[in-house]
C-alpha cells in the first residue's frame, strides 16, 4: 500500500471514529431523541451538575462550597456510591439541591447487554425512592451514551435525560484546578449545563482539584451577573416522581 493510500485510510477511519462519537457520546448530539445539554432563553442562567457520586469528604465539600454562596446543584449518583453513603445523598437533599439517577454500576458493558441498563436504572431508582422517599425524574447516561432503545426506555418512564458539557476534558485526571475552572467559565453561556465529577466511576478517589475549580467557577460566573439554578428549573421538567411499586425479581 503506498504512502497516499495509507493516508487518505488514516483519514477515512478518522472521520468514521469522529462521527461515531458524535452521534453517540457527543454533549451536543440529538441525533436518537431529544437529550437536552442546555435550557432556552437568553437569561444569564447556568445548571451546575456533579456526577459519580456521592464520594466523601469530597461531595460535602463541594456541597459546603455551594451552600455558603446559596447555589443549588443537580448531582447525578451512582447507586453503589448511594448505598456506601445515603446520608450524604439525604443531605444534600435536604439542602434544597436536587439528585438524579447516573445508573447502579457505572460500567459501559450494561449498555451492550439487552435490559442491562434498564434493570441499573430501576435499582438505582429503588436505592434513590429508599433514601429520598420518592424518585428522582432526571437521568444522565455515565459517559454521556445514547441510543435508541435506551431513550425509549426513559421515555417510557417518564424518564429525562440530561447531557452537559463536560468542564474540562481533563477534569477527572485532576489537573490544576485553576485550568480547569477558566475553561468551564470559558464554556459558560446563558441556559448551559456543566458537568463536574465528584467521584469517578463508582469508586470514589480524590477530587480536591473539582472542589477547589467548583468555588472559583462559581465566585467567577456571580461576578459575571450568572445566576444558578437546577437541571429540573433550567429545562421546565419535574425533578421527582412518587415511588414506584417493583415486584420482586
Amino acid at each position: 500500500m503506498t504512502a497516499g493510500r495509507r493516508a487518505r485510510g488514516a483519514a477515512a477511519l478518522a472521520v468514521i471514529i469522529g462521527g461515531l462519537y458524535w452521534v453517540f457520546l457527543s454533549p451536543y448530539s440529538q441525533f436518537f431523541g431529544r437529550y437536552p445539554w442546555r435550557g432556552g432563553g437568553g437569561a444569564r442562567v447556568a445548571a451546575l451538575t456533579f456526577d459519580d457520586g456521592p464520594n466523601e469528604p469530597y461531595t460535602s465539600r463541594i456541597a459546603e462550597v455551594l451552600n455558603d454562596r446559596g447555589v443549588r446543584a443537580t448531582f447525578f449518583q451512582v447507586g453503589w456510591c448511594v448505598e456506601r453513603s445515603p446520608t450524604t445523598t439525604a443531605a444534600l437533599a435536604a439542602a434544597g439541591h436536587v439528585i438524579g439517577n447516573h445508573a447502579l454500576s457505572h460500567r459501559f458493558r450494561t449498555y451492550l447487554r439487552w435490559g442491562a441498563f434498564a434493570g441499573e436504572i430501576a435499582q438505582t431508582q429503588e436505592i434513590l425512592g429508599q433514601v429520598l422517599g420518592r424518585e428522582p425524574r432526571l437521568v444522565r447516561m455515565p459517559w454521556l451514551w445514547r441510543q435508541p432503545a435506551i431513550l425509549s426506555m426513559l421515555a417510557r418512564s417518564d424518564l429525562t435525560p440530561v447531557s452537559g458539557l463536560f468542564c474540562h476534558a481533563l477534569e477527572v485526571f485532576q489537573i490544576d484546578a485553576a485550568r480547569i475552572a477558566a475553561r468551564a467559565m470559558a464554556k459558560a453561556e446563558p441556559g448551559v449545563i456543566i458537568i463536574f465529577h465528584d467521584g469517578f466511576n463508582a469508586r470514589g478517589g480524590a477530587r480536591p482539584e473539582t472542589v477547589d475549580a467548583v468555588r472559583m467557577t462559581v465566585d467567577g460566573l456571580l461576578r459575571r451577573g450568572y445566576r444558578f439554578v437546577t437541571v429540573d428549573q433550567l429545562l421546565g421538567v419535574p425533578a421527582y416522581g412518587p415511588r414506584i411499586a417493583r415486584r420482586e425479581a
